[in-house]
């Protein structure tokens, strides 16, 4: 399903390629064991000086990039992220993690414990008739995998796990790179020119790394008919922890609450259309064609949605589509998580860029820093698995807003069955072989929380 809290950060797009804002240099208070001052601090993670020789700039401070970040840090190379974003966007969709590699990357990050921590607690999710009664119910755990938590609530905690010891320079992006024999210089919108040995793109769907390096989004992005969006609005229903789900041929609308929050709920909008041209950075056009797809929907709380999406300063809206690039690397700089391998929503890409980032960093280690060899073992380790994830995010449009009655109805008896005990483990089951095809390597990386084989024991 789709899901959304009320702290949602503004944006238009899932690459968060909004407007520009001037922005300073946060790292983070400088102290014991912060790499500028050569102190030693016993209380920070375990580190290595594997990888001390390499300047590394990170494009996109969400999830993938926070995730290499972490663990290029503790190899000892000197990171900065960069984010054109004026702060950390907190709020967001929904994102989970299921299988036992998933588990064992978050493990062996340290972040298990804290992700259940945080995690949504999300309760039954339910699809209506047009007079607002129940149709189907939905068990959460269905589609909330092992543990479910906010992007932004990740976010901020891969940013409180790396803020003392990578540079974070926010309100910023890249303007140009040209590459040499012995780096990448770069110059910024804002900030002076710098010079680093590899670059690392790690912003999203629609990539400004991707389109500066490997060329115009057109050629890899691949549209599946279908757009999706989501909204703060009021919980006028009085939902706590469970969501409302309305279908008519080709749209879907849906108030949720995944936080408790008796005040405040998320409005979803999924529809299908042809391939649409706007600015994604004119939010008022797109409140009109959101507004256009609610309009005349018979669920009687529509009218609600429609009335906050017309003050909502939150808006999310991006089509349902996909990346598809032959390569994840160009010379000195390789894409990571969404940037290479990306899907909307349906396609376990948040988990994928976890375990990506892991086998980045482990590759980079393995090659003793050598970009070609180890760029090289990264895609041969990733790219089928990567692949994998993404393949199933395919039919998520159709899914959640099918094109005619009769395929609405075909979904409801799918989902009916999904309440059957024996049919929702196999869903589980099948769920999470993709998101589990994948033998990691023990690459022995600093700042691993447990021993591998251990954790490669976890069912």
């Amino acid at each position: 399903m789709t899901k959304q809290t009320h702290d949602t950060a503004a944006h238009t797009d899932s690459s968060h390629t909004g407007d520009a804002h001037t922005g300073g240099l946060h790292t983070g208070a400088p102290g014991p064991g912060d790499p500028r001052t050569g102190e030693l601090r016993t209380d920070e993670p375990r580190t290595t000086d594997a990888l001390a020789h390499l300047d590394v700039l990170v494009s996109g401070a969400s999830i993938a990039g926070p995730a290499i970040a972490f663990w290029l840090s503790r190899q000892g190379a000197r990171v900065t992220v960069v984010e054109k974003a004026a702060a950390l966007r907190e709020g967001g969709f929904a994102v989970d993690f299921r299988g036992a590699v998933h588990r064992t990357v978050l493990t062996r990050m340290g972040i298990w414990d804290d992700l259940h921590r945080i995690q949504t607690a999300m309760g039954r999710q339910t699809i209506v008739n047009a007079d607002d009664t129940d149709r189907v119910d939905l068990p959460a755990h269905l589609m909330s995998g092992d543990v479910e938590v906010f992007r932004g609530d990740l976010s901020r905690l891969l940013y409180e796990r790396t803020k003392d010891t990578v540079e974070y320079v926010f309100g910023d992006s890249i303007a140009s790179l040209t590459e040499s024999a012995s780096g990448v210089d770069i110059t910024f919108d804002h900030g002076a020119p710098r010079t680093f040995d590899l670059v690392v793109g790690a912003d999203g769907l629609h990539s400004h790394t991707r389109r500066l390096v490997f060329g115009d989004e057109a050629r890899y992005l691949r549209f599946f008919d279908y757009y999706v969006a989501g909204f703060d609005m009021p919980n006028h229903l009085g939902l706590d922890r469970t969501a409302r789900l309305y279908s008519e041929p080709g749209r879907t609308a849906m108030i949720n609450n995944y936080d408790g929050d008796p005040d405040r709920a998320g409005a979803a909008v999924v529809f299908t259309s042809e391939q649409l041209t706007y600015d994604r950075r004119d939010t008022a056009r797109i409140k009109q064609i959101v507004a256009g797809k609610l309009r005349g929907m018979a669920w009687p709380h529509v009218a609600e949605m429609i009335a906050a999406l017309e003050t909502a300063d939150d808006l999310y809206f991006d089509a349902i589509a996909q990346i598809h690039i032959d390569r994840l690397s160009h010379g000195r700089v390789v894409l990571l998580g969404d940037a290479g391998h990306g899907a909307t929503m349906g396609g376990i890409g948040t988990g994928t860029a976890l375990v990506s980032a892991y086998v980045l960093a482990g590759e980079l280690v393995a090659a003793r820093g050598d970009h070609r060899t180890a760029f090289a073992a990264f895609e041969a380790e990733i790219t089928k698995y990567a692949k994998g994830c993404q393949k199933i995010s395919g039919n998520a449009g159709p899914f959640l807003a099918p094109p005619t009655e009769k395929k609405i109805r075909s979904r409801d008896r799918v989902y009916r069955m999904l309440g059957s005990r024996v049919l929702a483990g196999f869903f589980k089951r099948l769920t999470e072989k993709a998101a589990s095809a994948l033998v990691l390597k023990d690459y022995g990386l600093a700042g691993e929380s447990a021993p591998a084989t251990a954790l490669n024991r976890q069912p």
